[in-house]
């Protein structure tokens, strides 16, 4: 049953939950010594609960615990990633946990179902209070926040440190004249990143979908043309199955676009020489353009059908706790936003931390999670395999350019 309780946790409100008044997922009671006996379902991916991993998830939630005697807490764990928790608390909330993460571009699902707490009074302070504006922006929509952010979420550029220098790796165009450089083209997360630096735009701000999407035009046709002859371009290659880090593992590539989640082996691959840095720019008709990433944030949220929901929403502000996200860093190299975090001289001389933050900060912007968002992903796609297979060329690029946007405008795609 997904009911729409519109639930705002307010220290009015959480007053009364402590008494166990809303019926879901699990009841608690009282136990021995007077303690209140708390289920708990948790989800995580699976390399938060790995030994190989540490594993985070229960030594953060076993921590937790020994915070809260006045609970005493049975946790299940169960598996599921931040990109499909959303569609499984979506279908049937009394059957999910309690507690689980998410990627914010999947909030709507959630909202659209009734599906996911907001978080008010003390809790919301807090979270706010301790996070960027950009960051809380990205779970919040309607002005309600939706969840207790953890980490962000975008892309960046790893290279050969002995191949291109600090000079070199601020522009695109230049990185091609000293080095072979692979970037995942027929990637809808990816390839975007040009169309928007030349100022195309989605939903105006990202929020209103009724300003549509805006990838036609001259400036987008420009970029067309752009990327056409930049699959020509020798010292180019794309990035598809894993070629980019092999390609890195071997010698014949210098540079790729990845995440945080590929640090590890870059690192064993390149060794001292591995640099991370945010986007470069690029070159369109003699000046210089930004590449701008899509960005986002990952974030613990809560069940509406919990019924245990003081303890759910006080884990869910622990799990994204700036003592939880520094165990995440340590442990899985999960890049934290907590501010306090964020300022301790091991975290902020890391590179990788500094080119995602930097990423986020000045070279991308929050992906829009409205619906009409996902018209936007096989057009774009389909573009980028256009160019790579010849089928697009500066002959025919404008009629590309209009059908590809007139199709992430169409609800047909």
């Amino acid at each position: 049953m997904k009911r729409e309780l519109g639930l705002t946790l307010t220290l009015a409100a959480a007053a009364v939950m402590t008494a166990g008044m809303l019926g879901g997922c699990g009841k608690a009671s009282s136990g021995q010594g007077g303690r209140e006996e708390v289920r708990l379902m948790v989800w995580s991916p699976s390399e938060d609960q790995s030994k190989d991993s540490g594993q985070w998830l229960q030594t953060s939630c076993e921590q937790f615990a020994k915070l809260h005697p006045e609970w005493d807490i049975t946790f299940v764990y169960g598996v599921a990633d931040e990109a499909t928790a959303a569609n499984q608390v979506a279908q049937d909330a009394e059957a999910s946990a309690d507690v689980f993460m998410y990627a914010n571009d999947t909030l709507t699902i959630m909202t659209d179902a009734g599906a996911l707490v907001k978080f008010g009074g003390k809790y919301r302070e807090e979270i706010e209070s301790t996070n960027s504006k950009e960051v809380i922006d990205s779970v919040t929509m309607d002005g309600e926040l939706y969840g207790v952010p953890f980490t962000t979420n975008t892309w960046f550029m790893y290279y050969d440190k002995s191949v291109f220098s600090e000079d070199d790796i601020k522009n695109l165009d230049q990185m091609l004249t000293k080095g072979v450089v692979s970037f995942p083209f027929t990637n809808s997360w990816y390839l975007p990143s040009f169309y928007i630096g030349n100022g195309c735009s989605l939903f105006g701000d990202g929020t209103d979908e009724s300003q549509g999407v805006d990838f036609g035009g001259e400036k987008a046709l420009e970029v067309t043309n752009y990327l056409v002859d930049l699959i020509a371009n020798p010292n180019f290659r794309v990035d598809a199955d894993g070629s980019g880090m092999a390609g890195l593992r071997d010698g014949s590539i210098q540079a790729i676009f990845s995440g945080s989640w590929d640090m590890a082996s870059v690192k064993e691959i390149l060794g001292d020489n591995m640099g991370v840095s945010a986007l470069p720019a690029y070159t369109l008709n003699g000046e210089e353009r930004q590449m701008t990433a899509y960005a986002g944030s990952k974030a613990i949220g809560v069940n509406p059908e919990s019924s245990n929901m003081v303890p759910a929403v006080q884990l869910a502000v622990y799990l994204g706790s700036a003592e939880a996200q520094k165990l995440h860093y340590e442990l899985r190299n999960v890049v934290p936003c907590n501010l306090e975090l964020m300022e301790e001289p091991d975290i902020a001389s890391d590179a990788l931390v500094a080119a995602q933050n930097d990423t986020f900060n000045r070279t991308s912007i929050l992906q829009p999670f409205v619906a009409a968002m996902n018209n936007c992903w096989v057009p774009v796609e389909n573009m980028g395999k256009g160019i790579r297979n010849g089928n697009v060329t500066h002959e025919n690029a404008g009629e590309q350019t209009e059908a590809m946007n007139a199709a992430m405008n169409s609800n047909g795609i």
